[in-house]
């Protein structure tokens, strides 16, 4: 089975919205400054939901699971950059950004040695 089939980019793009929407219903709950809205826990139940669906119904191949942590970690840090330059209160978005850019390059890096073997 190809790492690039459609299934694992599936796979791959829910692990990202995930981390997204856990991270939005976080900011949107816990945090003052930024406005309440019931869409980031909704986008967390649905991705995290489908995804669980996907973990039970279709088997996982080598590499897959990193690299889904890797796109989930993304998608947290992702959030967090964007609220925090949108929010400058809530402090910088240096150090998300740089961590973002670091685990791009991982995937990236990952993505090459998967394809390649």
């Amino acid at each position: 089975m190809s790492l690039a089939s459609g299934r694992d980019k599936g796979t791959l793009l829910l692990a990202f919205l995930t981390g997204l929407a856990i991270n939005g219903s976080f900011s949107v709950l816990f945090s003052s400054i930024v406005p309440f809205s019931m869409f980031p826990i909704i986008a967390l139940g649905l991705a995290a939901w489908s995804l669980h669906q996907r973990y039970l119904n279709r088997p996982m191949p080598d590499g897959m699971p990193s690299l889904a942590a890797g796109f989930f970690l993304l998608g947290i840090l992702l959030y967090s950059a964007m609220v925090r330059a949108e929010y400058p209160d809530i402090g910088s978005n240096f150090i998300p950004t740089i961590l973002m850019v670091a685990v791009v390059f991982w995937i990236v890096s990952r993505w090459r040695v998967r394809k390649g073997s």
